[in-house]
């Protein structure tokens, strides 16, 4: 089994913080694998930190954690809420993460990709989680 995590994270105006990569398509919540030594939350505020530049100004909190069928059929995601204030280094396009932006959740991009516009339904308007990513 293969254990990743995800951040659902908005600045103070509740726009939610997305990436887009460098190697796919379109614009996703922030993320990626979890290491042996790691927790779930200590993956969490790492990617953070490695893709945007951003950390939470509190503790994240696990919302929900789904089965992620799209690669392997043995991956799991733990998707985690917070508020963000950016780190004083900031962001720099790099090999992975191409750009990241602040969008009002209601006017995503055209190419957000499926599954994030559904997370971020899930976390905004209460709907029901599914377990499939």
């Amino acid at each position: 089994m293969t254990m990743g995590v995800r951040i659902y994270g908005v600045n103070v105006d509740g726009q939610v913080l997305l990436v887009r990569h460098t190697y796919t398509d379109g614009w996703h919540l922030p993320g990626g694998g979890v290491e042996r030594s790691e927790t779930l939350h200590q993956a969490a505020t790492k990617e953070l930190r490695e893709e945007t530049g951003f950390e939470a100004t509190s503790t994240m909190k696990l919302f929900h954690v789904f089965k992620n069928t799209t690669h392997s059929k043995f991956d799991h995601v733990a998707l985690f809420t917070c508020t963000l204030v950016p780190l004083d280094t900031g962001f720099e396009p790099n090999l992975e993460i191409a750009e990241i932006g602040f969008f009002d959740p209601k006017e995503l991009p055209v190419d957000t990709t499926e599954s994030t516009r559904n997370r971020i339904a899930e976390v905004l308007n209460g709907l029901a989680r599914t377990d499939v990513w």
